[in-house]
């Protein structure tokens, strides 16, 4: 063995955590009015599929979905999931909660109250509250210390008196301990901006003062303007939660003691009543004008992988006053329903198909696929040579647009490590001999059939 030392390999620092989500191009559905666009937000391809997508937004916005939910049925990769994404981009900023039929079976939870908590995630509650808060600038913060209940040789804060601010005016306060060692424990000094609940008495520091900061070209933390106005105001203030916050929340502070030390209604079942009284004290908010309800979509693909149990609970649930947008995506044909030995389309029951909106999707064009490819590789960051697209495109029709997509990281690796930018056809026949798509895989299953675990 050589004494002499290897070159070591330099390790880049990761400044930045990165990550490309499948459809994190997605920005709508590409339509112009109802008409779909070839390629636009993110989309190809599948017109037919998009325009549909296109009446059903119009439908919920006009409030035309109650008691109806909608299926996604086509081959696997032909968009389902990116047409159901675009859908709920062009309803704006609304909840969104995506599910695989498979999920729904845990050891921990019924398959009703997997659905059930999936369904409140989907709808929003924007409230809106009035609070009387003291708000300024700190022009002085003197604090009083005294001694330590158990340990005198140490000193805690008692109070303090606080001056602030506006452009309007001054005042001095005496704030008792709990403020005065919250403000400690966020570093307020004087020139900060902050903000004090006058019923609750929690904190909140804003940001520095323009007048009080320093002035730098390059600054992390922006400074924030000097409060106009008296010290003392109602402010109104706005949360967005969801229907299983409120659930959650409300069954945390049912659970007392117990729960706060083991987590008791945190992530265990709820009870109806609890969900019952949440609806209620949200409906009264909405009705005396302080709440908002936002509702969502609730995506749940594979849907051929729930039972008859599930669908029984499904149907009900789209004929509730809560419920979210219902989107359902299967890529099965005819096939047994989980649960009883009945086949049917796409494995659901025929009672709950008659309710469904059926947006069926087709593979892709050859054309369709390059253009995938194209924003797949910009938004990766993966320059390609018109080759190097060629046989993408090429492999995405003999195999799958979803295995030619995933050979583009790679292939990128390949051709940095080789001190090249751009992808060229010889990266990708390198990779493509490197990874399998579900053909060789098979082939390799039975050649080595004997040999692999039953």
């Amino acid at each position: 063995m050589s004494n002499e030392e290897k070159p070591k390999t330099p390790i880049t620092p990761v400044r930045r955590f990165e990550r490309v989500g499948a459809h994190s191009h997605i920005k709508g559905l590409g339509l112009d009015g109802l008409k779909a666009l070839t390629v636009a937000d993110g989309m190809v391809g599948q017109n037919e599929a998009r325009e549909a997508a296109g009446l059903v937004v119009k439908m919920i916005k006009e409030g035309k979905m109650a008691g109806r939910a909608i299926l996604f049925a086509g081959p696997p990769g032909t968009g389902k999931t990116a047409i159901a994404l675009g859908l709920t981009k062009e309803l704006g900023n609304v909840p969104f909660v995506m599910l695989s039929g498979s999920e729904i079976y845990s050891t921990e939870l019924k398959k009703t109250e997997v659905l059930m908590q999936a369904m409140r995630k989907a709808i929003g509650v924007r409230l809106h509250e009035m609070r009387r808060i003291y708000e300024g600038e700190v022009e002085s913060f003197d604090v009083k210390m005294t001694k330590h209940p158990y340990n005198p040789y140490q000193q805690i804060p008692e109070s303090a008196r606080l001056t602030l601010s506006t452009k309007n005016e001054t005042k001095t306060f005496s704030v008792g301990g709990s403020i005065t060692n919250s403000m400690l424990q966020q570093g307020i000094t004087v020139g900060d901006v902050i903000q004090i609940d006058a019923e609750s008495g929690r904190v909140i520091k804003l940001g520095r003062s323009e007048s009080a900061a320093e002035k730098f070209e390059i600054e992390a933390e922006k400074p924030v303007p000097k409060p106009s106005g008296t010290i003392e105001k109602e402010k109104e203030f706005i949360y967005l939660v969801t229907l299983n916050d409120l659930d959650q929340m409300q069954a945390q502070s049912r659970g007392g003691l117990l729960s706060m030390f083991f987590g008791g209604g945190s992530t265990g079942e709820i009870e109806p009543e609890i969900r019952q009284r949440v609806d209620e004290t949200v409906k009264e908010r909405v009705e005396e004008g302080t709440a908002e309800i936002i509702p969502g979509v609730l995506f749940i693909d594979d849907v051929h992988m729930l039972d008859i149990e599930a669908y029984s609970f499904i149907s009900r649930a789209m004929e509730s006053e809560l419920a979210p947008i219902i989107i359902l995506a299967s890529n099965r044909g005819i096939t047994t329903i989980r649960g009883t030995e009945l086949q049917s389309p796409h494995g659901m029951p025929l009672d709950l198909l008659d309710r469904l909106l059926i947006i069926n999707t087709r593979p892709y064009t050859a054309d369709e696929i390059r253009e995938i490819l194209k924003i797949r590789a910009k938004e990766e960051g993966v320059e390609l040579t018109d080759d190097a697209l060629e046989y993408l495109t090429q492999l995405g029709v003999e195999s799958s647009l979803r295995y030619a997509v995933q050979l583009l990281s790679p292939a990128g690796e390949i051709a940095r490590a080789n001190g090249r930018k751009r992808v060229d056809k010889p990266d990708i026949e390198q990779v493509k001999g490197l990874f399998s798509d579900i053909k060789k895989s098979v082939e390799q299953l039975k050649q080595f059939e004997k040999l692999m675990m039953g």
